[in-house]
């Protein structure tokens, strides 16, 4: 993994990151508490754009985009699996490029799974950090509360267009069996067959994959030599990756490149 810029202070507490084919600017955001801001940067970190979103940052985790220029914000964050206001917000890359201040467009869901705010200590999987944009959907990987199965995403799927829905699972995987395997960001690559998932202790990489069946595919895994909070992930390539981390007194703010081999 290599450094390849020192974030803005204003970055802190990354917690997504996006690339775009109508813009060669960064796009990331701050964690929750943090202003409503999303901020385009250029490979040395320097922010170029700073976008202030008309909603509160109540607890935002990802982003990602589609090809018609849309940026999905992650607004999905549920630490205590607690949360009854769930959502993901719209915005247009040209309103971003070209305005200062913009009101997003909103998708609100919910889990048909849970009934109790929270559930159990061992029923608590419905924090989110991490989804992308396929095939006209919003597939989200859960992150487990539960200290028994720490390492179980589920994979929950929505339309991407503004509403108020009931995710849909699909399917399970098990990242890891210990700490640091919750999935804190994930990005699928342009080609459509390779999927990043990242956790704090290593990046895991799916292929061989038919349609949006992601775990039934090939598994390659690619441990860290480092230990910080990572928290965004995305493609730069076919080959390489974009991760940030947040700031922790003198460790982390970073962004890096990651090369990955896959047959």
């Amino acid at each position: 993994m290599t450094v390849i810029a020192d974030l803005p202070y204003a970055l802190k507490e990354v917690s997504g990151i996006e690339t775009t084919p109508n813009s060669n600017l960064l796009w990331m955001l701050n964690d929750g508490g943090n202003k409503p801001h999303l901020y385009g940067l250029n490979e040395k970190g320097k922010i170029i754009k700073d976008v202030s979103i008309l909603a509160k940052n109540r607890d935002w985790e990802d982003l990602t985009s589609d090809s018609q220029g849309n940026i999905y914000i992650g607004d999905f964050g549920n630490n205590d699996n607690d949360s009854k206001n769930l959502a993901i917000l719209i915005v247009s890359e040209n309103d971003i490029l070209t305005k200062t201040k913009l009101s997003p467009k909103r998708i609100k869901f919910s889990y048909p799974e849970q009934n109790k705010f929270p559930p159990k200590k061992n029923k608590r999987h419905f924090d989110c950090e991490a989804f992308f944009y396929f095939q006209d959907s919003l597939y989200l990987f859960t992150k487990s509360r539960s200290s028994k199965k720490p390492g179980k995403t589920n994979l929950y799927v929505l339309p991407a267009k503004p509403g108020t829905y009931k995710a849909k699972q699909i399917d399970s995987f098990n990242t890891c069996n210990k700490k640091g395997c919750w999935v804190t960001s994930a990005d699928i690559n342009a080609s459509k067959d390779k999927v990043a998932l990242l956790t704090e202790n290593q990046l895991i990489i799916l292929t061989n994959f038919k349609d949006n069946q992601f775990f039934k595919g090939t598994a390659d895994y690619y441990p860290f030599d480092h230990s910080s909070q990572k928290e965004s992930v995305c493609f730069k390539n076919d080959s390489t990756v974009y991760i940030a981390d947040e700031f922790r007194g003198i460790d982390g703010g970073n962004l890096y490149e990651f090369k990955i081999v896959t047959p």
